[in-house]
């Protein structure tokens, strides 16, 4: 006779195979579904250039403190502020015109903290500084040839210019002329053109608007506007705040050489109050409207 623990033992056991082979069954059914699922990964945009933490300045005087500001593909952003805050210096920091002490400058993903100034332009980042941007001895043309000199082929430098001019006709019209006898907004258009010459993926303008009457002033925002078209991403230092935010997506403020706001530039100044603090301006005196103008 079979004692009763045996089949107690073996039903147990029969179970237990069977339970077995059924969770085997489950897992691999389950495996071979989840890697026909693709996998999604959160879609996150990265800046096309961006400076984190700079501190900057010149000797050994610090003058831009612990500043963050980045720029996507196709984007326009402003920094402003009062004179004397620091916005020029965090332009030429990244380039080696000012002593960068601390801080990161990423372009595309790659590290190139201080980087040459023409190895940035040959890497595609334009530069047009506020004053001496233009050679006056020489014409809008030979100018133009001057910004494309890293261009490979005289073709690809011809197309280049045939490009500039459909953006810029205003100097086809006299591209025979010397730059020396330009006016300032021609100037300013042929620095901002000649830079464009070398294909920027990125450009930073330093005060273009600085200077310059109305008419120019609305001119060469005009033209930010179609480079900003052709993917180009764009960061214009600029005391002309409402100029500059009504063709800017988003703004930095810079006060003492620190960052005190940032955010959309449609309402970057939505409180009347933030104009006299951070600007030393009235609020009657500054039109920053610019809500409608975005839209």
């Amino acid at each position: 006779m079979i004692p009763v623990w045996f089949i107690i033992l073996m039903l147990i056991s029969f179970t237990w195979l069977f339970y077995e082979s059924d969770w085997m069954r489950i897992r691999l059914t389950v495996g071979r579904i989840t890697k026909a699922i693709p996998k999604v990964r959160p879609s996150k945009i990265q800046p096309v250039f961006a400076v984190k933490n700079i501190n900057a300045g010149y000797g050994d005087v610090v003058i831009v403190h612990d500043v963050s500001i980045y720029v996507n593909e196709g984007e326009i952003v402003a920094v402003v502020g009062p004179n004397g805050s620091g916005k020029s210096t965090l332009l030429k920091s990244i380039l080696g015109f000012a002593r960068l002490f601390q801080g990161k400058v990423v372009y595309c993903g790659e590290d190139i903290t201080g980087i040459a100034s023409d190895r940035a332009v040959s890497m595609g980042i334009g530069y047009v500084p506020q004053v001496n941007n233009v050679f006056p001895n020489l014409t809008i043309s030979e100018n133009l040839d001057m910004g494309a000199y890293h261009r490979k082929g005289r073709a690809s430098i011809k197309a280049g210019i045939r490009e500039i001019f459909e953006m810029f006709p205003e100097l086809e019209v006299r591209k025979n002329a010397l730059a020396g006898n330009l006016s300032g907004g021609e100037r300013q258009m042929l620095a901002i053109a000649r830079a464009m010459m070398a294909q920027p993926k990125v450009l930073l303008l330093d005060e273009p608007l600085a200077s310059l009457s109305p008419k120019p002033v609305s001119v060469i925002l005009s033209k930010l506007g179609k480079i900003k078209e052709t993917g180009t991403a764009i960061i214009i230092v600029e005391q002309n705040v409402r100029k500059a935010l009504s063709v800017s997506s988003r703004g930095y403020v810079l006060v003492e050489g620190t960052c005190a706001m940032e955010g959309e530039a449609s309402s970057l100044f939505a409180e009347e109050s933030s104009k006299q603090r951070f600007l030393g301006l009235e609020a009657k005196g500054i039109d920053t409207d610019l809500a409608s103008r975005h839209n």
